[in-house]
């Protein structure tokens, strides 16, 4: 396994390409990942109050086999609009789903709530859905406080205002088969960062405990009001291996195992938790391939979390 950890960072799998629109006045934004025609996907949602848009029609019963783009965004619900302006430029440009009246677009979107950072009006729609496809391009993508991560804090307890900033982050990984796991993170969680060695990374600020720490020696319940209960970390696991729809949804279930190694606490009631998984490889799926991009899935979502509060720094 190669581009964890070090300066060599490795590229997502040919094909994908990433793109960001930012709003740095209203402090939101939005991020899309497009990857090659014929990708499969899958979708793990574990927190307790998701805001998502066609999770469902990639879930592991349903028919469509086919993943257009996935878009993530700030905004909150209002800022699922996003993903119509996605939908729109994929028209335009041929992409999508093959049916008898033509193409038609697939494009699983999830939310975070930054409306308390910036201006709360202000919120990505259709235009920037639009613009951050424009913008996509391949290799590895803008990180820190952008796109759908302009936004982003973590460590929010105590307030707010007591919160540590962070944005999107990436991370990836080749097998020794030399297929490449990447994951995209955009990281806005209730809870603590935590880094490899255990300690918090990013928290509360001005305060030794930790949020776990705090949480469990409160003797009732938080000053709601002073608590910003609508948090999410958002993945996008991308992979050239050769994984199956079903296969997809087993690597996303696998990387949240990630996400729950680099934020504590995690998939709480106060937040939105979501993974998705894309593939662009071709080929039969075996038994053995998605326990090792699980693995390494995991592993990058864990990196591409606290890369994502390192950027912010």
């Amino acid at each position: 396994m190669s581009g964890v950890e070090g300066s060599d960072v490795l590229a997502p799998p040919d094909g994908f390409q990433i793109g960001h629109w930012t709003d740095a006045e209203g402090t939101t934004g939005c991020t899309v990942v497009l990857p090659p025609p014929r990708t499969q996907g899958g979708v793990d949602v574990r927190g307790g109050g998701p805001g998502t848009r066609e999770t469902d029609v990639i879930g592991p019963f349903a028919g469509t086999h086919e993943v257009t783009a996935v878009a993530l965004c700030g905004g909150s619900a209002f800022g699922l609009a996003a993903a119509d302006g996605v939908v729109r430029w994929l028209e335009e440009h041929g992409r999508g789903y093959e049916t008898p009246a033509g193409r038609v677009p697939i494009v699983p979107a999830a939310v975070v709530y930054d409306l308390a950072e910036g201006d709360p009006a202000a919120r990505p729609g259709p235009d920037a859905g639009y613009a951050a496809c424009e913008a996509a391009s391949g290799g590895i993508p803008e990180r820190g406080r952008v796109g759908a991560g302009t936004g982003a804090a973590v460590g929010k307890i105590l307030g707010r205002e007591r919160s540590a900033p962070a944005g999107i982050g990436y991370a990836a990984a080749r097998s020794g088969a030399g297929e490449t796991a990447a994951a995209l993170a955009v990281v806005n969680a209730f809870g603590d960062v935590i880094g490899e060695d255990g300690a918090v990374l990013a928290g509360p600020r001005d305060e030794a405990a930790s949020t776990a720490a705090l949480i469990a020696a409160m003797e009732g319940p938080p000053e709601w009001p002073r608590v910003e209960e609508r948090n999410t970390t958002l993945v996008c696991v991308m992979t050239d291996a050769p994984l199956d729809k079903a296969a997809c949804s087993r690597v996303a279930r696998m990387a949240s195992g990630g996400v729950a190694r680099a934020v504590d606490p995690v998939f709480s009631d106060a937040d939105g938790d979501v993974v998705f998984c894309l593939s662009s490889g071709a080929g039969e799926t075996d038994r053995f391939t998605p326990i090792q991009i699980g693995t390494l899935a995991s592993t990058v979502t864990a990196a591409a979390i606290r890369d994502a509060v390192r950027t912010a720094a």
